[in-house]
């Protein structure tokens, strides 16, 4: 039996990078994955009708989780289409770095809103649903910034810290209803992003990792899976990082 047989799955920010890994790992599974996206359009339509090809039921939705009207209506529009919802991926976020002294307001609370706000406004949407059905699990994604920091990142790693906080305490007030809230903190991990990066750089990085080489997007969508499935079902308001031991 697949670990996410007959579950319904929520990954926000899936169109590419970790957030697409985990919803093709939640598919393969036996997971209906809903997903959303925003800007990248193209990618998350290809995304809906590549997932398909698992024999699941999958649907993308353009919304944006950081304004809450919007991430009410996300959750349901999935409980109308799916019936129900099972599993939460907090995923979405943005990068606007820059050393302190020249960091604007906007970039400050742009990051904030995407990355930690949206933590909220989904959740809380969500948890209604699984306070109903007595059991659920939510996942949301921090980093290895948000515990120890990072120079020129004092917003996204405010944001990621912040999620670390909500999630504990979140884990406390829906444990009695059989709601799990868990936290994965990834380390350096090969993206899109990182692929542009200067060689040498990485090198440089992977050369500070206890396993001497950078992580790759299924090393934390396989860690979600984990903490999806039953087999974690003992497993509460913890931080799992996957980072190759640079913590």
């Amino acid at each position: 039996m697949k670990l996410l047989e007959g579950k319904t799955a929520l990954i926000t920010g899936a169109s590419k990078g970790i957030g697409r890994k985990i919803a093709e790992t939640f598919a393969a599974n036996g997971a209906n994955v809903a997903f959303t996206y925003l800007s990248s359009v193209e990618k998350g339509e290809a995304l809906e009708k590549e997932l398909q090809a698992h024999g699941t039921k999958i649907k993308g939705y353009r919304s944006d989780a950081s304004i809450f009207e919007e991430a009410e209506k996300l959750i349901n529009d999935i409980v109308s289409e799916f019936g129900t919802l099972d599993a939460v991926v907090n995923n979405a976020g943005i990068t606007k770095d820059g050393l302190l002294l020249r960091m604007t307001e906007d970039q400050w609370d742009d990051v904030l809103n995407v990355n930690l706000k949206s933590v909220f406004n989904v959740t809380k949407a969500a948890s209604r649903i699984m306070m109903k059905n007595r059991k659920g699990v939510f996942i949301n994604m921090s980093s290895v910034v948000g515990v120890q920091g990072n120079a020129g990142q004092a917003n996204y790693a405010a944001s990621k810290a912040g999620i670390i906080g909500f999630s504990k305490s979140v884990a406390k007030e829906l444990g009695s209803r059989n709601i799990r809230t868990n936290v994965i903190a990834p380390g350096f991990i090969r993206t899109e992003m990182t692929d542009v990066l200067d060689p040498k750089v990485v090198e440089g990085w992977e050369q500070n990792i206890p396993l001497k080489r950078a992580g790759e997007t299924e090393d934390v969508a396989n860690a979600c899976l984990f903490l999806a499935s039953d087999l974690a079902s003992y497993i509460n308001g913890q931080v799992l990082s996957v980072c190759g031991g640079m913590l």
